[in-house]
């Protein structure tokens, strides 16, 4: 328990004026995740396979050879988001009839403007906090299933008594406070007051009920496969789609480089990370000056990119979606201003210390050419919601509840429709999926499109786990290339890197075992654990 609070004042201290309270609440911000180099070091892909961390001392690999326990899980987050539930359930309680608190000037008229101004702002930020809460409830529930649902502050004896509600009941919640909120937030803080930009919007609001009942529908807890489920699915989805005011960014590549990484109309809440270059320092191929390489992607994603009309398998890396090479730095193309020497022996190959292992490195996310001897800085932003995961949600859910093509609720919109529209988004403009296709190759095609539109964004270990094929393809060695180069010619070997193991009981994370044996019985540990 967490009894600290942000300003280190007495708590009798901190509700007592607009500037202290309206600190307290943005402290519930900090509770956000940043998803750069989270876990040892790693992006968090590295747990997939779509990556593979290179240095091999890095707790990222104990997903990899299922050493995670209920001692010791280098993700759990349990503590992290029951901190955030609290101090959010803290700021709701002690904001009870504020706007007789905060001192206030009615009588001048910019004293009452600036009071109403207060009072308008702090109802903004209840709700947002309100909102906060139950995104935290649900990063506990995608990782430990049903979990204690906490909505006031806890003496110690009430949070060991906390009884644990069942996954159904921890998503109705949080769907219920979706729908309490979604109204009640503002819809843009961009162009109304620009340094607010990152604040809670309606549109995140609905983003995040998109996504908590695309995962309810999901056959990793819709063991019936109930239809409706889907259905609901669909429906939360296109309310995003039909606000109108999202779209697709015309330019994928920049897309996760700040600005256009919190002002791009894609995207829809993104959590700001200050100026630094420990993304690019980490990540940046090793031939680079002041790169140490990190965070490496797979032969297994590069296959996934499809390939186009000519593909010639002695130039592997042209005539392919070019989200490719804006995701990925693949040998002898061009960047950080230097071409990338990924053969045996090369600047960036096998036989440099601290190589990539794969024959890849990471550049989605990076900013490029940062002069990292003279310790350059960029502005980063971890993208939370954007809206192609919107479409893909709709795609996924209109398939399974309806079929490719068929549109009865009369949304305007088919599955079909929605992948074509991200596969045809400006600057990638791969061929359309035709009519014709059947559902069950259409789910093949979304599972596929999710995997490369959404690379590295932390989506692809949660749908492994949720579509139950993680058994399946996390038990699938993790390949790269091993490249030589004679001449002007260059052959690609592709390689076995390492064996993965993944057990049936990691589909929920174990919850910690401290929690479990001081709950006095109220916590079931999960299956297995």
């Amino acid at each position: 328990m967490d009894r600290k609070l942000d300003t280190n004042l007495h708590e009798d201290e901190v509700f007592i004026n607009y500037s202290r309270i309206r600190n307290f609440g943005n402290g519930v911000f900090s509770y956000v995740p940043v998803g750069f180099n989270r876990i040892g070091g790693s992006f968090f892909s590295g747990i997939t396979d779509d990556a593979e961390h290179t240095w091999q001392s890095s707790s990222v690999h104990r997903f990899n050879i299922g050493a995670i326990t209920s001692y010791y899980n280098p993700d759990n987050q349990w503590a992290h988001y029951y901190e955030g539930i609290r101090r959010a359930n803290k700021f709701l309680e002690n904001t009870v009839g504020f706007e007789d608190i905060i001192v206030r000037d009615t009588v001048t008229a910019n004293g009452k403007a600036q009071y109403l101004q207060q009072v308008e702002d702090i109802h903004w930020m209840q709700q947002e906090v309100r909102f906060l809460r139950a995104w935290f409830h649900f990063e506990l529930v995608k990782r430990y299933g049903g979990v204690p649902i906490v909505t006031s502050v806890l003496s110690m004896d009430e949070e060991l008594d906390l009884p644990q509600d069942s996954f159904d009941e921890c998503i109705n919640f949080i769907v219920d406070e979706c729908d309490a909120v979604a109204d009640t937030v503002r819809t843009e803080w961009v162009g109304f007051k620009d340094d607010e930009a990152g604040r809670v919007t309606k549109g995140t609001v609905l983003a995040l009920k998109s996504r908590v009942l695309l995962y309810a529908a999901s056959p990793l807890h819709n063991l019936n496969n109930d239809v409706s489920k889907w259905e609901d699915a669909a429906a939360a989805a296109y309310d995003v789609i039909a606000m109108g005011k999202y779209s697709l960014h015309d330019d994928y590549g920049s897309l996760f480089r700040s600005p256009q990484s919190y002002r791009s109309n894609e995207v829809i809440f993104s959590r700001r990370d200050g100026s630094s270059n420990s993304i690019e320092r980490e990540n940046y191929p090793i031939g680079t000056e002041g790169g140490q390489s990190g965070t490496c992607p797979s032969q297994n994603l590069v296959n996934a990119y499809e390939k186009l009309d000519g593909w010639d398998p002695f130039n592997p890396y042209e005539l392919v979606d070019p989200r490719l090479q804006m995701t990925i730095v693949v040998n002898n193309s061009t960047w950080n201003s230097r071409t990338i020497e990924s053969w045996i022996g090369g600047q960036d190959g096998k036989g440099q210390n601290r190589a990539s292992r794969t024959g890849y490195y990471l550049k989605k996310y990076l900013t490029d050419n940062l002069n990292l001897t003279q310790d350059q800085e960029s502005i980063h932003s971890w993208i939370i919601f954007r809206y192609a995961e919107i479409l893909l949600n709709y795609a996924e859910a209109m398939n399974e509840a309806y079929g490719p093509t068929a549109d009865p609720q009369g949304y305007g919109m088919t599955a079909l429709d929605a992948i074509n529209q991200i596969r045809q988004r400006p600057g990638v403009g791969i061929p359309v999926i035709e009519e014709g296709i059947s559902q069950t190759d259409l789910r093949e095609k979304i599972k596929n499109e999710r995997r490369v539109e959404l690379a590295y964004e932390e989506h692809r270990y949660w749908d492994l786990l949720r579509w139950k094929d993680a058994t399946e393809v996390l038990n699938e060695p993790l390949r790269g290339v091993e490249i030589t180069k004679d001449g002007d010619n260059f052959t690609y070997d592709y390689v076995e890197v390492e064996p993965r193991h993944f057990d049936e009981k990691m589909y929920l994370y174990p919850i910690p075992q401290e929690e479990v044996l001081k709950s006095d019985g109220n916590l079931t540990q999960n299956p297995g654990w």
